[in-house]
């Protein structure tokens, strides 16, 4: 690895010509036309057009939607760099000039500015070919939200198509006053899986239960009794959340349905305990179905989502160390253990080390008026990643390219 204090004067030349104007409008724009996972098409063909002129070999339609682009300069390492381009169906809430234009979609996990990043990260790089050798892999990658994007690429032969990565690199917008660019050596984000449950009960009139099994009681007594698994069977030391999102049965009021479906998210930060998790979900399940005489047994299906995300812990001390040099001391801090999930692990072949790290985004003003006066008291004040009024500030726009840039010459000069 180069110097820190080297990185960051090359990340500061190449990079001194960057155009806030300039990102602003793409990243506004990307903001204005948000789009749900795997249906990136207007998005990908604008960073697919960015990267060809920079002078990227661009493929398109990985993954349905994906974008690669691959530069080869000379001999050195491959670096790969992640941005994800999937949206959410949020309806904004801002009051932004630049609002989504799309009723009930939003870009409200910033993965707008992931793209801004990504392509002015990777046209500054182009742009400055003299100052580093290796192989530059830009990643535009669809479904982060619905957790597949990453998992599709793998499948579509990613590791097999494009120049294997000797190190991956990607980042994050987070709530908190920005400014600030927190790493986590180690573990940083949870697992995240689903769990589908159908309750199979016997329908009938609203006027005669007794001549029913009534599966939205039964669901009921599921979720309710599913508040036990976290509280009373996984130890205090353990992170776990368990969460029903969903709760569909019924058509009318009169009439008692024959079945009742939840939709369950599970969150962990160890192996054994998401096996404990599980089984316990499976136990409580059947056991309220035989409780209340169920004629058929309950579906249990367990979609596995994303894996854990650790970072490599050299690794990611050494960006922090550039992060440092570049922005000043007191900006990298250890953001800790998050319950949040990513599917961007997926995207490193086995035995090669990643590092992802965040970049808050906050306004200061929004954060200056935010209650409490703790730390983590103004964090739970301000609004975060998925909701309706996640407005990043401007102000990180030209940070958060230079994060890339100095991740990516760490490994590519030197």
């Amino acid at each position: 690895m180069t110097e820190p204090a080297v990185v960051a004067r090359l990340t500061r030349e190449i990079t001194s010509e960057l155009e806030p104007g300039r990102l602003a409008g793409f990243y506004q724009d990307l903001h204005r036309h948000p789009e749900l996972s795997f249906q990136e098409h207007r998005t990908a063909a604008k960073l697919a057009l960015r990267l060809r002129a920079a002078g990227y070999e661009v493929t398109e339609g990985v993954a349905r939607t994906g974008v690669v682009g691959v530069l080869a300069n000379g001999d050195g390492p491959v670096v790969w760099l992640r941005g994800d381009m999937d949206a959410l169906p949020v309806r904004e809430a801002t009051g932004l000039p630049y609002a989504s234009t799309v009723d009930g979609l939003m870009h409200a996990c910033g993965h707008d500015l992931h793209v801004t990043w990504l392509a002015a990260a990777a046209e500054a790089l182009a742009a400055a070919r003299e100052a580093w050798s290796g192989t530059l892999v830009v990643v535009g990658q669809p479904a982060e939200e619905a957790g597949g994007g990453a998992r599709a690429m793998v499948a579509d032969g990613i590791h097999a198509r494009f120049p294997r990565p000797d190190v991956l690199f990607g980042q994050h917008a987070a709530p908190g006053l920005a400014g600030f660019y927190p790493h986590t050596p180690g573990l940083t984000l949870s697992a995240s899986d689903d769990v589908d449950v159908v309750v199979h009960g016997v329908g009938g009139h609203g006027s005669r239960p007794e001549s029913t099994v009534d599966p939205v009681v039964t669901a009921s007594y599921i979720v309710t009794r599913l508040q036990t698994v976290v509280a009373r069977e996984v130890a205090a030391s353990e992170s776990v959340v368990l969460t029903v999102g969903s709760f569909h049965a019924g058509t009318n009021a009169n009439i008692i349905p024959a079945e009742a479906r939840l939709a369950l998210n599970v969150r962990t930060q160890d192996t054994r305990v998401r096996e404990r998790v599980f089984a316990a979900i499976r136990r409580v399940v059947e056991g309220e179905c035989a409780a209340a005489g169920c004629p058929v047994p309950p579906e249990v299906t367990v979609h596995p989502g994303c894996p854990n995300t650790v970072n490599d812990a050299a690794l990611d001390g050494e960006i922090a160390a550039v992060h440092r040099e570049l922005f000043g001391e007191h900006t990298v801090f250890d953001f800790g253990q998050a319950l949040g999930s990513e599917d961007f692990s997926l995207l490193a072949p086995a035995g090669v080390p990643y590092d992802f790290w965040y970049v808050t985004s906050t306004p200061a003003a929004v954060w200056e008026t935010a209650p409490g006066e703790e730390l983590r008291e103004k964090f739970a004040g301000v609004p975060g990643n998925h909701s309706p009024l996640f407005a990043p500030d401007l102000s990180v726009l030209v940070p958060g390219v230079r994060t890339l840039v100095s991740a990516a010459l760490s490994r590519l000069t030197g």
